[in-house]
């Protein structure tokens, strides 16, 4: 019989930007940006509380994606508990390009495997990983919130938990500044503008790109410009997102290496030296948030 822990329990997830430019499905950066949830185990029923992020708007019941996680997790692990209660402060924005959903799937697996006495030895990170990669259908944003840092992931095959996540140094003079409109957009609504096939050029020239931007990430910092040309999906988004694309576009013309986050419609950009987050913040338009953030090198984090 698996033993439970009654908790509480608490663990933090990091805000994570995928795609990064060229890299496309592949490429993954954990940010300083963190969402916090605790759970615990009841002797019956289920009760959800929402704070921040998503508060009156996602569902406080079986269907919440943390609980969905957690019940995954719970299946792998063995484990049946009675009851739960679980308490999000939404810190990361929802549709927003910046991992919510990943946040919340990898941070109800941290949960589940430690509301369970051996957690860890019975679902270790890789085996976590790929079940939150499962969750999500694709790796590169529960990677860096797994793992923290810059992540390289992708699939081997199509067998669930096929995937893989190798982590990449970052030159720690790198940090970002996210702009982050009012306006969400959906996820579907952002691959749905993507071509079913793109030309063998543009392919050739986005592997190329997203090489480069791990050699410029690494310490290469004067090439992250040239290694955060997209060829392959952000101008093809601009329908769903016009504003995030003039300011993608209006950043690159001055040299800074601006990129959009993820799906969207957050615009990214990266800096390296004293004042540049200072100049990037003053050029976040009306109504629109920002935040300058350090990379997360921890990742999901039990507290």
């Amino acid at each position: 019989m698996v033993a439970l822990v009654e908790g509480p329990v608490r663990v933090s997830v990091p805000a994570t930007s995928a795609n990064l430019g060229p890299g496309f499905d592949s490429l993954g950066l954990a940010l300083a940006l963190h969402d916090e949830l605790t759970a615990e185990v009841l002797p019956a029923g289920l009760e959800v509380e929402v704070t921040g992020g998503g508060e009156g708007e996602v569902p406080r019941d079986e269907r919440h994606l943390v609980v969905r996680a957690m019940r995954a997790a719970f299946a792998a692990l063995g484990a049946d508990p009675p009851g739960l209660r679980l308490a999000c402060r939404n810190v990361v924005p929802h549709a927003r390009g910046l991992g919510s959903s990943s946040a919340a799937i990898v941070g109800g697996i941290a949960l589940a495997r430690a509301l369970v006495a051996d957690g860890a030895a019975r679902l270790d990170d890789e085996a976590a990983f790929r079940l939150a990669a499962t969750l999500e259908g694709h790796p590169d944003n529960v990677a860096p919130a797994w793992y923290g840092g810059f992540v390289i992931s992708g699939r081997d095959g199509v067998a669930d938990g096929d995937f893989y996540a190798v982590g990449a140094p970052v030159d720690p003079r790198v940090g970002v500044v996210v702009l982050v409109p009012p306006d969400p957009v959906a996820t579907e609504v952002a691959r749905g503008l993507l071509p079913a096939a793109v030309p063998h050029a543009a392919a050739a020239a986005d592997a190329g790109r997203t090489a480069l931007l791990v050699a410029a990430l690494g310490g290469r910092t004067d090439q992250l410009l040239r290694g955060t040309r997209d060829f392959l999906h952000q101008a093809q988004r601009r329908p769903a997102m016009p504003a995030t694309l003039d300011l993608v576009e209006a950043l690159r013309a001055d040299g800074v290496p601006a990129v959009v986050s993820g799906a969207g419609p957050t615009v990214l950009a990266f800096t390296t030296a004293p004042g540049e987050a200072d100049a990037l913040l003053a050029r976040c338009p009306e109504g629109w948030a920002s935040h300058a953030l350090a990379i997360d090198h921890d990742g999901v984090r039990l507290h």
